[in-house]
């Protein structure tokens, strides 16, 4: 590997100096420290002079994240799918891509059943469409569905500084799109997954970012429409993403006071989502109230219900994968529903997943900005984030990408908490200028020193150092053997049929992902239903190399059939 040579020489026996690895990163934090400190004020001259042009600002802070994601590729490839949420969003891309809201259900749709996915009424993802139409879009503008996920990280930090420049001055609002493109950029799990999150970041973007300008009053007309449109756009993007936030979205709307006729303008512009919404129910589920994901809760038991509701209780029989992660989810929501005890233990609970949007030394910033709670629109971005907090405290899962709306309100507290922090004065000494530029000069300087770190490669010393990283996630080998199985049928010739056999210890890791046309795919995954079964299948596709693949053996075994 290319890469061995430099790590070898991080080594204190290889070289000169006696260096391990800790002094090299100390000396280079100090170097940059001092560098960045000395060369402060021209740096923040040019940035406050580069910082008013907001389209100029926009279109590099959207390309940054996507430049430096790329920059890994030759160590970190794409992104392999390898859960049940990768797969049912790159069916929903698929299907969206052959311009469909659903597929027909296939009339063998026993040997395709998969987590996360309905086979009748129709042949389905359960999720909303938002994140499909950014993987749609990558499938067939670059025929790769993960460039839609590079897209839409690359538009959530571009949303993050025009968001900042609706509650912040220009310099201090670039300063949070650089953070955005840092936390939330190419090590994020958002931009090495297919689930996402950044659409709904996005969405929060243009809801937060209208509106304190239409609260405010733009004098120009034009100007206000344009904002109500926007936040119409937004809560319609929120909707197709995550519904149950959209509905807390909506209530801090109200809590702006915004002038009527822009609720009314944007609620014009909101009704695109509600139809699509609509319509993606009729199409999946036959009905035009009942979301996907409702249908498969009653069908299937997942996802589970909220904690103050039972567990549901399945209506079709469940696969091996699908009874493991049914029993999963049970468990995790607990046999009773909630109470005010358990409840309150789980709110505390996920105080720990609030690390995902704060860099450490940004924890001094959040406490920097509690004295702006006095204002009363930053009363309301405390409210938002608490409602979020109470709000999805019933889920009885929780990823960041839940509150995904909420990023730029994260962001604009730890922006906001900095500003107010350079203003201290200690004995008539500015010295919160300083200690404002130290934490910002800490945030780069980890994001550095860990993106170098998967620069450098793949091998054992850099993926040992990664671990230490609480949630940065690239996706660069798979240890269940994926890679290797994929490559194996992409270089088998002409088409392919694989069983999937799972074991009776088979754990969670679904291997059942099929595209939208079952019968034109390449290669159909298909659940092992022991021989006689088999043979069904068989010989509804004669012109398939058939194998079988064991994913419980260890290593995975994938033979002829």
């Amino acid at each position: 590997m290319a890469s061995v040579p430099f790590l070898r020489f991080l080594l204190p026996m290889e070289n000169p100096l006696g260096f391990g690895a800790g002094d090299f990163v100390a000396l280079a934090l100090a170097a940059m420290l001092a560098t960045l400190l000395v060369a402060r004020r021209p740096i923040v001259t040019f940035a406050r002079r580069i910082s008013e042009r907001t389209v100029v600002c926009m279109a590099l802070l959207a390309a940054l994240p996507i430049v430096l994601r790329l920059g890994l590729l030759a160590n970190h490839p794409v992104p392999i799918p390898t859960v049940a949420d990768d797969f049912s969003y790159l069916l929903l891309g698929d299907t969206l891509a052959h311009l469909r809201l659903a597929n027909a259900a296939h009339h063998l749709h026993r040997f395709f059943e998969a987590v996360f996915v309905v086979q009748e009424p129709s042949y389905s993802s359960i999720y909303p469409l938002g994140q499909g139409l950014a993987l749609a879009f990558g499938q067939v503008v670059f025929r790769l569905p993960w460039a839609g996920v590079l897209l839409s990280e690359g538009l959530l930090c571009a949303g993050c500084y025009w968001m900042l420049r609706g509650w912040v001055d220009p310099l201090w609002a670039l300063a949070g799109g650089l953070l955005a493109a840092i936390e939330f950029g190419p090590l994020s799990p958002w931009m090495n997954t297919y689930w996402g999150g950044a659409v709904s970041g996005l969405a929060g973007c243009l809801v937060f970012g209208a509106l304190p300008r239409l609260r405010r009053g733009v004098p120009d007309k034009r100007h206000r429409t344009r904002d109500a449109v926007l936040l119409g756009i937004g809560l319609g993007l929120q909707l197709l993403t995550r519904p149950f936030e959209f509905m807390v979205l909506c209530a801090v709307v109200l809590l702006f006071f915004v002038p009527p006729r822009a609720l009314v303008i944007g609620a014009v512009a909101l009704a695109p989502a509600v139809g699509l919404t609509l319509v993606q129910n009729k199409q999946v589920t036959g009905s035009w109230t009942q979301l996907p994901y409702q249908l498969s809760r009653d069908q299937y038991g997942v996802p589970t219900t909220f904690t103050f509701q039972a567990n549901p209780v399945p209506h079709r029989p469940l696969s091996v994968e699908q009874q493991v992660d049914y029993d999963a989810q049970v468990a995790v929501h607990g046999k009773d529903t909630d109470t005010f005890r358990t409840y309150f233990e789980r709110l505390g609970e996920r105080v720990r997943f609030y690390r995902f949007f704060f860099l450490a030394p940004l924890y001094f910033a959040v406490a920097a900005f509690l004295p702006a709670l006095r204002q009363y629109r930053f009363l309301v971005v405390f409210a938002a984030l608490a409602l979020l907090w109470l709000a999805d405290t019933f889920y009885p899962y929780f990823y960041p990408h839940y509150i995904a709306a909420a990023t730029c309100l994260f962001v604009l507290v730890s922006v906001k908490g900095l500003e107010q922090l350079s203003r201290l004065r200690v004995r008539g000494f500015s010295v919160g200028e300083e200690a404002a530029a130290l934490i910002l000069i800490l945030c780069f300087g980890h994001f550095v020193f860990w993106y170098g770190s998967y620069l450098a490669g793949k091998g054992s010393l850099p993926m040992a150092m990664n671990g230490n990283e609480s949630w940065d996630s690239v996706n660069s080998s798979s240890p269940d053997a994926r890679m290797d199985i994929n490559g194996r049928l992409a270089r088998a010739p002409g088409k392919q049929l694989v069983f999937v056999r799972y074991s009776q210890a088979h754990g969670a890791s679904e291997w059942i992902r099929n595209a939208a046309d079952i019968d034109g795919s390449r290669v159909v995954w298909a659940i092992d239903l022991g021989a006689e079964d088999d043979a069904v299948l068989r010989r509804y596709y004669p012109d398939r190399q058939a194998w079988l693949l064991e994913p419980d053996a260890r290593p995975p075994r994938l033979t002829p059939f």
